[in-house]
């Protein structure tokens, strides 16, 4: 029997109702996650990595490992991290590149020569392909490790993707007790109003029970204090160069000095310890020691190479620490159990790296004679005094390096219950050792002449490199995996035949004028 037709439009009516509503409501839900940025401040404090920091911390250290640049489509490092986050809370479709470095590595996931990123929910299809081909691995070549950096991106997209990795400091549920715990906002994705209402009362609980010390790191992030370090150490150059008088180039360098402790200070102040336990701040602190080293030295010596080779090898370390990235990481980690304890950090590492410093200051001044030898005529006399600068570096280097390898014994007998094991770092570093003192040896000796040790000192420093560098991303093993770092072997490479060209250049016995 046929409805009447006053039924079916009733029906018609209510259908279309039903379904208008339903659409309303879809995008209704789809507006709460329209890319509001706005609740997303960056002195939000946030819990990730292990350690407690403010949110542009956060972003800007997750964008750069990501895409490994300083920022994505020329916009802020927060609002890309909150495009990721509520694109993802809505399920739409967001590209964002990840950095794929390796040639085998996009050869596997069917990248051409010249593509350097993959689009990360793309690369997130392929998950299960690239941890499968890290286990058949069985090498700890280049190709592995990249891999497994680029799977470590492909997480850390994921959990930023699914909203994990943002987290808001809350009251513990069905909790009498004012006790506080982490949570992912993921939990208030209902609107955007109770996105702001998380993300505002999470930094009113932290400031209330936690203080705002977490506020220090901002300032320090932001204050861009290395680029005003590079500037006065080139302004110390240049006067330095061009001035007779030495003071010029004293009061920049201790401007210098000055500014970059304040610097040490603030990393300290935010870490809690010593800064020296990953690539990126030793070579902050060998950059920060060898200028003290230098200044102290042209103190008793009052000579102007000394000022110059401080300043020139201060330098060589600002501009890595802020053009090297993909080689050296600028982000403050939680320290692994073996070096948390402080004593021996700051004795064994600290006195490492002050002898790297001495030992680099010996480089500067011996590729500095080198080239004055090559390009100026200078006198025996002239000649005798440099190489006679240079042996005062290495003296001072062998002291602090046998004192080093001494304490890195101790530390070594009270973490692994051994002195000495024969770890790639130790044995590099007894290496570096034994060279510097068979040349001081054989020049106090007699037996290695002046020329010869200044090539030999020049040279030298090619295997502190070694130790230093080449230990964690050449052969990229042993106990000291803590300080471990990808990338690197084309620095060092370039860093080698260079060095190698100068000794060739300049290794004729040079034509003295008498004095």
């Amino acid at each position: 029997m046929a409805l009447p037709i006053k039924y079916e439009k009733e029906k018609e009516s209510i259908i279309m109702k039903k379904m208008f509503l339903t659409l309303l409501l879809l995008l209704s839900c789809a507006s709460v996650f329209a890319n509001d940025c706005s609740s997303f401040k960056e002195d939000t404090p946030v819990l990730a990595g292990g350690r407690e920091k403010p949110l542009f911390v956060l972003a800007k250290e997750s964008i750069k490992f990501l895409t490994g640049k300083s920022k994505h489509n020329s916009e802020s490092q927060l609002t890309t991290l909150c495009n990721i986050i509520l694109n993802g809370q809505a399920k739409k479709e967001y590209k964002f590149p990840v950095l794929v470095e390796h040639f085998d590595t996009k050869k596997y996931l069917g990248l051409s020569e010249d593509t350097k990123y993959m689009n990360a929910l793309e690369l997130i299809t392929k998950k299960d392909l690239i941890r499968s081909e890290i286990m058949r691995l069985k090498e700890n070549n280049s190709y592995k490790k990249d891999l497994t950096k680029t799977f470590n991106r492909l997480q850390t997209f994921e959990s930023l993707y699914e909203g994990k990795a943002l987290t808001v400091f809350t009251k513990k549920h069905d909790h009498e007790e004012n006790e506080y715990e982490w949570e992912s906002i993921v939990n208030h994705f209902e609107s955007h109003e109770t996105i702001t209402n998380a993300l505002t009362q999470s930094k009113i609980n932290y400031d209330n029970q936690k203080g705002t010390d977490y506020l220090l790191e901002l300032t320090y992030v932001k204050s861009n204090i290395y680029s005003y370090s590079m500037l006065l150490v080139l302004i110390g150059i240049f006067l330095t160069v061009l001035s007779k008088n030495l003071k010029y180039g004293v009061i920049f360098s201790i401007l210098t000095i000055l500014l970059e402790t304040t610097a040490i200070t603030w990393r300290v102040l935010i870490s809690g310890r010593a800064p020296i336990t990953n690539m990126y701040e030793t070579v902050m602190f060998s950059g920060y020691g060898a200028l003290i080293i230098g200044l102290i030295i042209l103190y008793f010596k009052r000579d102007k190479v000394f000022l110059l080779a401080g300043l020139a090898y201060n330098l060589l370390c600002l501009f890595m620490m802020m053009f090297a990235n993909n080689m050296l990481s600028s982000s403050i980690s939680p320290l692994v159990p073996v070096l948390r304890d402080n004593f021996w950090l700051s004795t064994h590492v600290t006195t490492i790296i002050l002898s790297y410093a001495a030992l680099a200051l010996s480089w500067m001044i011996a590729n500095i004679t080198l080239f004055k030898l090559r390009f100026k005529k200078i006198t025996q006399k002239e000649y005798n005094y440099y190489q006679q600068l240079t042996y005062t570096c290495i003296k001072v280097g062998i002291i602090l390096l046998s004192a080093g390898i001494i304490l890195g014994g101790v530390w070594a007998d009270y973490s692994w219950g051994r002195f000495w094991g024969w770890d790639p770092k130790e044995t590099w570093s007894l290496i570096v050792l034994l060279f510097y003192m068979i040349i001081v040896h054989g020049r106090y000796t007699s037996w290695i002449n002046t020329h010869r040790f200044t090539l030999m000192s020049a040279g030298g420093f090619m295997l502190v490199m070694m130790a230093w560098f080449g230990v964690n991303y050449i052969l990229a093993s042993g106990l000291h995996s803590y300080g471990f770092s990808e990338g690197g072997a084309i620095f060092l490479g370039t860093f080698f035949l260079v060095q190698t060209v100068i000794l060739i250049i300049c290794a004729k016995q040079p034509e003295l004028e008498k004095a």
